[in-house]
């Protein structure tokens, strides 16, 4: 761990006692690193956090007759990505889309250069931390993936949320998209799309897909109507956020941003996917009503953290403080 110019070292944790809010963050060089950290800069000035920048190199030894033929100077490696990683977190913090964030100026940034795996290195570093932010990819090989392994990882075994910065421009500001589905999965992606509006000042598109009929629709009575069957997705969808609301207004001073509840048609990937281009910021849960239970990321927060445009928030049901397993919203 080290600092640079302008860089506060890690030289305490919370004097009061309390650790800060904490943001961490994966850089490589690559541009897709870069743009993280642009929004990871933005997320810790809102919520008034440490932003850790993370990097890591890995040791190649060639082995001859039992001894190594040469050793990596270990030391000076670590040396020159600390500085490569000084150099670049003064330079975003001086880029303009950062400095137009109020409170840019004012995070605490650490710098942590380590051996090893980028992926376990920044789970593990996001075991305390309020938000992961990853780009969708870094210097890995396969060029042709959507998402890196890297950020493959993080979303899958993080127990924070994880905020994946896809290369497309930002949708329109203003606007956070939220998908739910009535599971708690949904209902946990829900309170942290009111929180990001709030910070943000922007207005919450809460979107239930005809896919989620077999939750929030009572189809046991026999045939219903498609008509009938929006209805109950969007009075099932509108009692989780008037739940959830009145959550955030008893933590906040009582203020909320505007939420709208739509009813889309389609699978509910393709559907939040296709309307993340018109979004500041997509949230999914990671796992919804999907049939696989053992999978640790459900197929919709895959596909849209795969193909998502803009940034892309994947939570964990137990982020959300104050709930009891099991004890999400629906219908009443």
């Amino acid at each position: 761990m080290t600092a640079a110019a302008g860089v506060a070292a890690d030289t305490s944790v919370a004097e009061a006692g309390r650790r800060p809010p904490r943001v961490v963050v994966g850089v490589d060089g690559s541009p897709g690193s870069r743009d993280a950290l642009v929004y990871a800069f933005t997320a810790a000035a809102r919520l008034g956090a440490e932003l850790e920048v993370v990097s890591t190199f890995s040791l190649q030894l060639v082995w001859i007759g039992g001894y190594p033929l040469s050793m990596p100077a270990v030391a000076t490696i670590r040396a020159e990505t600390e500085s490569r990683l000084g150099e670049l977190v003064l330079e975003v913090r001086a880029d303009s889309a950062v400095t137009a964030v109020p409170g840019t100026a004012d995070v605490r940034t650490v710098l942590v250069v380590s051996v090893g795996a980028a992926a376990q290195r920044l789970v593990h570093a996001s075991a305390d931390a309020d938000l992961l932010v990853v780009g969708s990819r870094g210097r890995g090989a396969v060029r042709s993936a959507l998402l890196g392994s890297v950020g493959l990882h993080c979303v899958t075994h993080a127990p924070c949320p994880v905020v994946v910065v896809h290369p497309a421009p930002t949708g329109r500001p203003g606007r956070v998209l939220v998908g739910v589905d009535g599971s708690e999965g949904s209902r946990a992606a829900l309170a942290a799309a009111v929180r990001e509006a709030a910070w943000r000042g922007a207005e919450v598109d809460v979107v239930t897909s005809s896919g989620t009929t077999d939750h929030w629709a009572d189809v046991s009575a026999g045939s219903i109507s498609s008509v009938e069957v929006r209805l109950d997705l969007k009075r099932g969808a509108e009692a989780m956020v008037e739940d959830v609301l009145a959550e955030h207004r008893a933590r906040s001073d009582g203020a909320a941003p505007r939420v709208r509840v739509v009813v889309a048609e389609g699978p509910a990937a393709d559907v939040l996917v296709r309307w993340s281009s018109d979004a500041e910021l997509l949230v999914v849960g990671s796992r919804g009503h999907g049939g696989f239970r053992g999978l640790l990321l459900g197929s919709v927060a895959l596909a849209c953290a795969m193909r998502g445009s803009g940034p892309v928030m994947v939570v964990h049901p137990a982020v959300e403080p104050g709930r009891r397993p099991g004890g999400g919203a629906g219908h009443r």
